[in-house]
C-alpha cells in the first residue's frame, strides 16, 4: 500500500465541498437530521458476517502486513473474528493491526449512545447536497459537543432516499493512546436490507514512532445466525 494513495483519499476530507448543488433541500436541515436519527433507530438488530481484509504499513520503516478474518456481529453489536490470519512484519502486526482491533473492542465497551453520531453528541451544520456514486446525499459538518474518546470533528454524508449514513470522515478529537498524536479517517458504507453496511475504512495515524497507514475492506456481507464458535484473533 502506497502512502500517497491514502493521503490522496484523505484529502477528500478537506475538499468535500466540491460538487455541492446550489439547490436547497426539499426538507429543512433539522428535519433531515431527525429522519436520520429515526432511520438509525429503526435499523434491524440482526446478526451479520462479512469478510475483513486489512492492509497496513509503517512507511517510515518500510514495513507492511495483511490481516484477514471473518468478522461477525451479533444482534447486540458485539464483534468477533473467526479464521483470523496475518502475513507480514510483526511490527505492523503489533503496532497497527492489533491496535485497530483493540480499538474496535474498546468501542464495544463504551456506551454506544455516548459516542453515537447524533444531536446529543454533535452539532450538525448543513453544507449542501451532492451526487455520490449515483446517490443524492446531504452533507453535514459535525462538531463534537464534548471532548470524549471516540468522537470526531468532520463530516457525515446522509443518503437522501433512506436517511442512512453512507460516509463519515474526519479527525478524532481525543487521542486513543499516549503513543498516538492524530488519527484521520474516511469510512464508507453501502445500504443493504435497511442498514448501513461497512465497505471500507482508510486511516492515517500519526504516532510518536512515525506515521502508520491502514486500509480495511469489507466484502461478502450476509445476515447470519450469529454462531460465534471457533472465534480467533491475533492477540
Amino acid at each position: 500500500m502506497k502512502q500517497n494513495a491514502i493521503a490522496v483519499s484523505l484529502l477528500l476530507f478537506t475538499s468535500a465541498a466540491a460538487g455541492f448543488s446550489a439547490d436547497l433541500p426539499a426538507l429543512p436541515p433539522e428535519t433531515i437530521v431527525e429522519n436520520y436519527c429515526a432511520a438509525q433507530q429503526q435499523a434491524p438488530g440482526m446478526a451479520a458476517s462479512m469478510d475483513m481484509d486489512i492492509q497496513a504499513s509503517l512507511p517510515g520503516m518500510k514495513k507492511e502486513g495483511r490481516f484477514h478474518a471473518l468478522r461477525k456481529i451479533n444482534p447486540f453489536g458485539r464483534i468477533s473474528y473467526l479464521k483470523a490470519s496475518f502475513e507480514g512484519d510483526n511490527a505492523v502486526r503489533n503496532q497497527v493491526v492489533v491496535r485497530y482491533l483493540q480499538a474496535e473492542a474498546d468501542a464495544q465497551q463504551d456506551e454506544s449512545d455516548s459516542i453515537a453520531v447524533t444531536p446529543a453528541n454533535y452539532k450538525f451544520k448543513y453544507k449542501g447536497q451532492k451526487d455520490a456514486d449515483g446517490r443524492t446525499v446531504h452533507v453535514f459538518e459535525l462538531t463534537p459537543k464534548k471532548k470524549k474518546k471516540g468522537l470526531f470533528k468532520g463530516e457525515i454524508w446522509i443518503d437522501a432516499a433512506t436517511y442512512l449514513p453512507v460516509r463519515e470522515e474526519g479527525n478524532l478529537i481525543k487521542s486513543p493512546s499516549i503513543f498516538v498524536k492524530k488519527v484521520a479517517f474516511v469510512r464508507t458504507f453501502d445500504i443493504r436490507d435497511g442498514m448501513s453496511v461497512p465497505l471500507q475504512v482508510q486511516s492515517v495515524v500519526n504516532t510518536v514512532f512515525g506515521s502508520a497507514e491502514l486500509k480495511v475492506d469489507f466484502s461478502n456481507f450476509a445476515l447470519d445466525a450469529g454462531d460465534e464458535d471457533d472465534e480467533s484473533s491475533i492477540q
